[in-house]
Formats: C-alpha cells, sequence, structure tokens
C-alpha cells in the first residue's frame, strides 16, 4: 500500500535554494532533518525535498496546483525574479497550464482548474483525505 509520496529537486547552493524555495511556498521548511535536506508538506501526505547536490538534466516538470495562476506568476516574478511563462489552454483539458525553471535548472510548473466548482471539489476532497 502506498500512502504518501516525496519528490526531490536539487541545489547547488543550499542555502540560497532553502531561501529561494521559501519564497516560493511563503514559507519555512516542515522538517529538516540534517544539513543539506529541506522538506515541505505540500498537502497531507505529499512532501517536496530540496537537497544539496547536482540538478537533474531533463526532469519533471513538477507541477503544483493553485487558485490564480496569473497572480502565482505575477508574484513569482517580482519576488524571485524567474522570467514570465506562458499559460496554456486547451478545449479538452479541464486546467490551465504554465512551465518555468528555478535559477538551478529544475523545471517547476503550476495549474488552475478552469471550472472553480471542480477545482473547489479537489480542495476539499485532499483536505479531507
Amino acid at each position: 500500500m502506498i500512502f504518501e509520496m516525496t519528490i526531490q529537486v536539487r541545489v547547488e547552493d543550499m542555502k540560497e535554494g532553502q531561501k529561494w524555495y521559501e519564497t516560493l511556498f511563503n514559507r519555512e521548511p516542515d522538517f529538516v532533518p540534517h544539513e543539506g535536506i529541506a522538506e515541505w508538506e505540500m498537502i497531507p501526505g505529499c512532501w517536496l525535498q530540496v537537497a544539496e547536490g547536482t540538478p537533474a538534466e531533463a526532469s519533471g516538470p513538477l507541477r503544483l496546483g493553485v487558485t490564480d495562476i496569473e497572480g502565482e506568476r505575477e508574484r513569482l516574478v517580482r519576488e524571485l525574479g524567474i522570467d514570465p511563462f506562458d499559460i496554456y489552454s486547451r478545449e479538452e483539458v479541464p486546467v490551465r497550464w504554465g512551465t518555468c525553471t528555478d535559477p538551478w535548472g529544475n523545471r517547476l510548473g503550476f495549474f488552475e482548474y478552469i471550472n472553480k466548482t471542480e477545482e473547489k471539489n479537489r480542495i476539499q476532497t485532499i483536505l479531507k483525505k
């Protein structure tokens, strides 16, 4: 039985990497087990681990659900200096999405449900677990 998951991204400078991800998530890590590792529980049972090391090539993107993709893009451009990313949609896909990279080349994506009732239901389902 699988009951949790952890996804790892690597950064070459842990101090700067942790600071960058703290700004991305608007909070400090939930767990720092030892030097060179910081972890955030994104939703119950789903962790993002930032580790010091050489970033993996051609991995990702790690996609994060947001409720306002334009607002999140504006915040990341302003607070983290990322390049503005395009936001895409297709008629048959229930979300809009866009992709950027962190300063170490890790690909990060964001998505927003088009149907806000569906989004609200997904949030409620996740928070109940």
